[in-house]
């Protein structure tokens, strides 16, 4: 079932450059859909419903917290706005979709996280980065479409002046909460150190690579496609490093005993 969910994400992303308009719109609310449930599928299979659920419970709520102050308050994000009557119904002026795309788009970050380093203290760290890096593709791209509008539009990053630093300090602030949510839980529930993690690698790699694609030629954003690039590649590289040594390793004679 994750296969198949993931499957369909990917098709549905494919049209997104492809479309317009209230199209656009719906197709952006499905894309979110399907990575929430591509990654809860994943969590519950693998992982157990107690866990997946847990996992929901952190990451979606923190989200849907953190965006409710943010944009009552401008903390910790800094000052902007979503759009109205876009992306479907809205809770405190934050559409419900939202806090299920930080639990779509996170946990592949948190499980490549967890393949690259044993610590739980280092784990916390990548997805704070990951997180951070994730959000250099979707903050330009939602921007971009008018999803939502920050009140500062020059005081960002070389080439996206139009999202301010604070942003991605917000970012880095509720994925670090998260992170440390995330370490409790799995203390707490213990979930078996399963190996089937090929989905939710596979959906990190396209969202990495197929994001800076997307940017770069379908999109018109060439500067979110380079920061983007580098941001999630600070995981990204290191999983490809990691899987060019286990390809070796099968590969050489020594290691078949």
């Amino acid at each position: 079932m994750p296969a198949g969910a993931a499957i369909l994400l990917v098709l549905v992303q494919i049209a997104y450059p492809l479309s317009g308009g209230d199209a656009r719109d719906r197709i952006t609310v499905a894309v979110v859909v399907l990575s929430a449930a591509t990654a809860l599928l994943h969590a519950w299979t693998t992982r157990g419903g107690g866990w997946a659920l847990g996992f929901f419970a952190v990451v979606s709520g923190v989200g849907l917290g953190a965006e409710m102050v943010g944009t009552a308050t401008g903390f910790p994000f800094g000052a902007y706005t979503y759009a109205v009557d876009r992306l479907g119904p809205a809770v405190a002026e934050v559409p419900l979709v939202i806090p299920l795309a930080w639990t779509g788009g996170l946990y592949p970050i948190w499980v490549v996280a967890g393949l690259l380093t044993g610590s739980p203290v280092g784990r916390a760290g990548l997805l704070v980065v990951g997180a951070v890096g994730w959000d250099l593709f979707l903050d330009p791209q939602m921007v971009a479409d008018g999803q939502w509008t920050w009140a500062v539009t020059d005081a960002g990053l070389p080439g996206l002046p139009q999202i301010p630093y604070t942003n991605y300090l917000g970012w880095a602030l509720v994925a670090a909460v998260m992170a440390l949510l995330l370490t409790v839980l799995d203390r707490v529930l213990a979930p078996a150190h399963d190996r089937t993690v090929a989905v939710p690698v596979a959906v990190f790699g396209w969202t990495w690579l197929g994001s800076t694609l997307a940017h770069a030629v379908f999109l018109g954003l060439p500067a979110s496609a380079a920061w983007g690039f580098t941001g999630l590649g600070l995981l990204g590289i290191p999983l490809l490093l990691r899987a060019r040594r286990r390809a070796t390793r099968a590969d050489d004679p020594r290691s078949r005993g």
